[in-house]
């Protein structure tokens, strides 16, 4: 499949590299630019071995430097981090080591003392779940996955919501379907849509679900709403407007460990109508993939970045290609320089698109087939030139 080519104006970048090379394997464990400012704070991430990091650094554009806050976070890795309303950013949940189990605990970030503080305790220890910032100032924490017994794993149906002004979490309804590694994005209203994941069922690989549904946070309850085309997981679901959503790619049904991977079956891509609580199908991208990053970029444009095919003998893609959803079509844009997949990225006010760490070859692509090569690369998109 074809696709427009993007005006040469619009180019990558290099910045000045993360202090450590760090990936982010979650859906919800990536930066948030500090309110009223351009910087932008990573909290956490795997090292090259899987285990946490107990990190959290800042990145000021204008200067091109990553700082190290002033305290720093306990180690946690396929956490949630969320910006506040009042400009700190609240980190949640996730797993503290290599393995299992999974944290309970949350910490604060004030970003004028550049110290991190205990938020209390979730009800429920959990990892992989969704975290988003309601407008009455809460954070809707759902689903995830936990300790089931000895080495397995469940997804979970429960949620809960942290008050920021009293410090406290409180238990609201749980979802309708047990999931992890979905994506949460906030609509109109407030309400919140989940959208795919993953559901364990006791084998390698847990099978991606394709039931969504929303919260309503004025009952506290959820409900099911219309399922995608496709199951997914490993995917990226954006907001589009107060009504639209825009999912993108995800794993290979079928993918196993032998790392088999037909990169033309997730290059489709669906829309989300909250009006009518329906998904129709989208232009297809130019190829498939997962674990990349999707961000809103312009109006009614989203920037699908990076990913992979598999995680074994594979090294990250430097693909990027934008969306416009008026058009309905796809623009390849300039690659970044270095190949990447579970990485940070996040807009910055001015527009630009900061990507930093992440995978960026695994199995036999790698220099030791025993290790996930981390990158420290960051880059900044700009899609002017300017």
């Amino acid at each position: 499949m074809t696709s427009t080519i993007a005006p040469a104006a619009a180019k990558w970048t290099a910045a000045h590299d993360l202090t450590a090379a760090t990936a982010w394997y979650g859906q919800h464990d990536g930066p948030v630019v500090l309110k009223g400012t351009s910087k932008v704070l990573a909290v956490g991430g795997a090292d090259p071995s899987g285990a946490a990091r107990g990190q959290a650094v800042v990145y000021d554009p204008a200067a091109d430097t990553w700082t190290a806050t002033a305290t720093q976070p306990s180690p946690r890795r396929l956490h949630a981090v969320v910006a506040l309303a009042d400009g700190k950013v609240l980190a949640c949940g996730g797993i503290g080591g290599s393995t299992a189990p999974g944290l309970a605990s949350a910490e604060v970030y004030d970003p004028v003392a550049g110290t991190w503080t205990p938020a209390g305790t979730m009800n429920q220890a959990r990892w992989g779940h969704s975290a988003v910032l309601l407008p009455n100032g809460k954070v809707l924490v759902a689903g995830g996955s936990a300790v089931r017994s000895g080495s397995t794993t469940k997804a979970l149906r429960s949620a809960e919501l942290y008050d920021p002004a009293a410090g406290t979490w409180t238990v609201t309804g749980d979802l309708t379907d047990a999931r992890s590694g979905h994506v949460a994005v906030v609509l109109k209203d407030g309400k919140v849509l989940a959208v795919g994941g993953t559901a364990s069922a006791g084998t390698g690989q847990d099978p991606a679900i394709a039931f969504c549904e929303l919260y309503d946070p004025t009952t506290g309850t959820w409900s099911p709403t219309g399922s995608l085309l496709r199951p997914r997981a490993l995917h990226q679901a954006t907001a589009l407007s107060d009504t639209t959503v825009l999912v993108t790619g995800g794993r290979a049904p079928g993918a196993g460990d032998d790392g088999t991977f037909d990169p033309v079956s997730r290059r489709t891509a669906e829309k989300y109508d909250l009006t009518t609580g329906v998904w129709t199908a989208a232009k297809d991208m130019p190829a498939g993939r997962a674990q990349h990053r999707a961000v809103a970029v312009g109006t009614g444009g989203v920037l699908v970045v990076g990913g992979t095919g598999s995680e074994a003998d594979e090294a990250g893609f430097r693909s990027v290609v934008q969306y416009d959803s008026a058009a309905d079509a796809w623009t390849a844009q300039p690659g970044m320089p270095t190949g990447r997949w579970g990485f940070a990225v996040a807009v910055l006010p001015d527009g630009r698109v900061l990507a930093a760490g992440g995978a960026a070859r695994a199995g036999l692509a790698a220099a030791d087939p025993t290790t996930t090569e981390l990158t420290a690369a960051t880059e900044l998109f700009n899609g002017s030139g300017a």
